[in-house]
């Protein structure tokens, strides 16, 4: 079994990876710069991972749901604008993201790939 590390790494390293895998979607839906720059916005943010997140927690594993609910259980720091529960989800999320990019690449894309009609 792998030595996990720390839910708050693994929730700095899912933000890294969930918005890349964003910004690989953006380029290939517009070439105008402000329209760009919109469309990633409106899918990184907290509101928007914790949606994705409840849209897949019914099919995760067992050890996925467990990342998900230490990551639930993280004392996040949460900006004014923004629920403190929608960001405690939403470091879930990126708890998740960063979990199965460092344990589990195969997994990690079919996550990514439930994921991708969903961002509309």
């Amino acid at each position: 079994m792998e030595e996990i590390i720390n839910i708050r790494n693994l929730a700095h390293l899912g933000d890294s990876v969930y918005e890349l895998f964003v910004r690989e979607y953006t380029i290939t839906q517009t070439q105008n710069i402000q329209k760009l720059h919109k469309l990633t916005v409106s899918f990184v943010n907290a509101e928007f991972q914790a949606n994705l997140l409840e849209k897949i927690e019914p099919e995760l594993t067992e050890k996925e749901a467990d990342i998900v609910r230490r990551g639930r259980n993280l004392a996040v720091t949460t900006a004014k604008r923004i629920n403190h529960k929608t960001h405690r989800i939403a470091t879930a999320f990126e708890a998740l993201l960063g979990y199965l990019y460092l344990y589990d690449k195969t997994r990690l894309e079919e996550i990514l790939e439930k994921i991708k009609p969903l961002l509309v």
